[in-house]
């Protein structure tokens, strides 16, 4: 049932991209700060995301009633919800990197990790509010789409953004790696 979901590896990915890509000088962090902060408050993020979906998805293919499976993903959500929410108040807390382009990096970033929050969120009420009757798991799937579709448009549009300071970075500092 949740097997559409995207990887939170994927997402992980794709911001890594935008920050490798990004690039306005900023008298913020430096590049391999700031990429230490991002990456040590996405590392448990990813984690948290990759328990949680694991879990859940073991409890779905195990004989669960829809009561249970309600349960089960509610629970999911709202602790991906909660990770998304922590691991974009420390990107947040990391500030403007002093590179090029470093505020719209920064702000980006933190708007696509609050679009995820907020998808998860809007995902959990959806799965909270459901009926456990014959239509569940197909509403089930309906939501899952949708929070599949929300996840997507949070990323962000790399197109625009250079900064060999930040691809750098990332390549150095033990904490992405």
């Amino acid at each position: 049932m949740l097997h559409g979901m995207r990887s939170p590896r994927a997402v992980m990915v794709a911001v890594l991209v935008v920050l490798a890509l990004a690039g306005c000088g900023s008298d913020g962090p430096a590049p391999r700060a700031w990429a230490a902060d991002v990456c040590d408050a996405l590392g448990p993020w990813r984690d948290e995301i990759d328990t949680l979906t694991s879990g859940t998805e073991q409890q779905m293919t195990a004989k669960t009633t829809p009561a249970q499976a309600k349960e089960n993903l509610v629970r999911l959500l709202g602790g991906a919800e909660q990770a998304s929410e922590k691991a974009r108040g420390l990107v947040e807390q990391a500030g403007v990197p002093a590179v090029d382009q470093g505020a719209p990096v920064a702000s980006g970033f933190v708007g696509s990790l609050a679009a995820v929050r907020d998808a998860y969120g809007k995902a959990k009420r959806t799965i909270e509010g459901l009926d456990t009757g014959p239509k569940f798991y197909d509403e089930v799937g309906a939501a899952v789409e949708t929070l599949n579709k929300e996840y997507d448009a949070s990323a962000l549009d790399t197109s625009k953004l250079n900064s060999p300071e930040l691809v750098r970075a990332f390549d150095e500092v033990p904490e992405c790696r």
